[in-house]
């Protein structure tokens, strides 16, 4: 490899530019680490470059406009190299002025041409001089708010008529803080306290989830190195994500399904409450036969496969793949906009539409209807998204509630009594809250 190609500046560039041609953002940080020979350092500054710019591209574009009059006719990578220069020297202190100046304009040199590098070393030091616009100049509020936080407009007003100004607020301002490190504890197979000495040996510092009982926070280096992590017995996984399967009422001789099952993170953690001795069983659906694959995979890593049973089949079209009352729970992890998720994966919060969330609310109802019939007397439907918008939550919750008479909402419980205070049966998780995450839980008991 050339010195350019492991420069974590023009790796940067490089990752963006996939991640702009639709790759996921954490998966490609985490291939190109793997590639490319660099220094813990390095590595920690391309991931920082990345997100950040993601995290604040409606605000950096609205920074550059002024300096570029043919945005058009710029190409991709080179309009990112910019980006990731204006993201340096707004968010980076510590990062010297002529280091980010000299590194942009080599890596337009280097993967350009002598035209591309003036226009780079013009448009740098043009905005050096004039200086850059301030987005809470902005008189309009939504704009204002969008452009400060890089979040849409549309998102701001949803956000602002569900959830009220000051809360709104508080969770912009919380999304682009950097996503914890955290790791589920397989306790079937390590106990917690095992688990933190064996990190805690490997150099990891340990914290308890605040959120979820078998989670911990880790910090030092990534997760997947560990050990425990190879030998299948911690699993990478949000701590609001564990929520849904621990307040789903598991018994070790229970059917269960999972209805919406990939990559697997909820199938193996509701498996290994279960018992193969007992007869205890998961059946994980999902549309797409290379996602089932995904879940296989997870299920034989974390030693549960003797449990789970994996089958392609859209969940909304189940009527005739089984009989009615299957099953003694069910969990239905729905696809959804997934807007709470936005500083784990930042891209998500530029490529939904309000008509997305809508088109997804339908989905979401329609698998809820679909496996209904599904579940025993008696037996309980979790319902889970990672979004925080009403419309995929509370308003398909109304909905499913409305149209079967034959369920009753549960009160979700889980292992830390999170939110005891609430009005409400189900669970409200905001990416403020505990700095996790955003997530929604329900549950539904069938009573005839």
């Amino acid at each position: 490899m050339s010195k350019l190609d492991n420069n974590p500046r023009s790796l940067a560039v490089t990752a963006l530019t996939r991640v702009k041609n639709g790759a996921y953002s954490n998966l490609q940080l985490n291939q190109m680490i793997d590639q490319a020979n660099m220094s813990q350092r390095d590595a920690g500054l391309m991931t920082t470059i990345v997100y950040g710019v993601i995290q604040h591209r409606l605000t950096i574009d609205y920074q550059l406009a002024p300096f570029i009059k043919n945005p058009k006719k710029v190409a991709d990578w080179v309009m990112i190299l910019l980006e990731t220069a204006v993201y340096q020297m707004q968010y980076l202190e510590r990062v010297p002025k002529r280091a980010i100046f000299d590194e942009s304009i080599q890596i337009a040199k280097t993967r350009g041409h002598e035209g591309i590098r003036r226009f780079v070393t013009g448009v740098l030091h043009q905005m050096d001089r004039v200086g850059i616009n301030d987005p809470a100049d902005i008189d309009d509020p939504i704009k204002r708010q969008s452009l400060i936080y890089s979040v849409p407009e549309w998102l701001i007003k949803e956000l602002n008529d569900q959830l009220g100004a000051e809360k709104t607020t508080s969770v912009l301002e919380s999304i682009n803080h950097p996503a914890n490190q955290s790791i589920r504890v397989a306790t079937d197979q390590i106990t917690m306290t095992d688990a933190k000495s064996a990190l805690e040996e490997e150099g990891y510092k340990v914290t308890d989830s605040q959120v979820s009982a078998d989670g911990l926070v880790l910090s030092g280096k990534p997760a997947n190195q560990a050990k425990l992590f190879h030998d299948g017995q911690v699993t990478i996984q949000d701590e609001s994500a564990m929520l849904p399967a621990e307040a789903m009422h598991i018994k070790p001789n229970m059917m269960i399904l999972d209805a919406c099952s990939a990559p697997g993170g909820k199938t193996v953690q509701i498996a290994g409450q279960l018992s193969a001795d007992d007869r205890g069983q998961v059946v994980a659906l999902d549309i797409h036969e290379h996602k089932v694959r995904l879940v296989k995979q997870n299920a034989k890593r974390m030693h549960v496969d003797d449990r789970v049973v994996t089958q392609a089949s859209d969940a909304r079209k189940i009527q005739n793949v089984f009989e009615d009352q299957t099953f003694d729970e069910i969990l239905v992890d729905a696809p959804c906009s997934g807007i709470g998720l936005v500083r784990r994966k930042p891209e998500i919060r530029y490529e939904k539409q309000l008509k997305d969330v809508q088109s997804l609310a339908k989905i979401q109802l329609d698998i809820l209807e679909a496996v209904a019939q599904k579940v025993k007397i008696n037996g309980i439907i979790t319902y889970s998204t990672c979004t925080i918008l009403n419309q995929e939550n509370r308003d398909v919750v109304t909905a499913f509630l409305a149209n079967h008479p034959e369920f009753e909402s549960q009160r979700v419980e889980t292992a830390r009594d999170l939110k005891p205070d609430r009005a409400t049966d189900y669970l409200e998780i905001y990416p403020d809250d505990y700095d996790s995450d955003g997530f929604f839980i329900a549950q539904f008991k069938r009573v005839r």
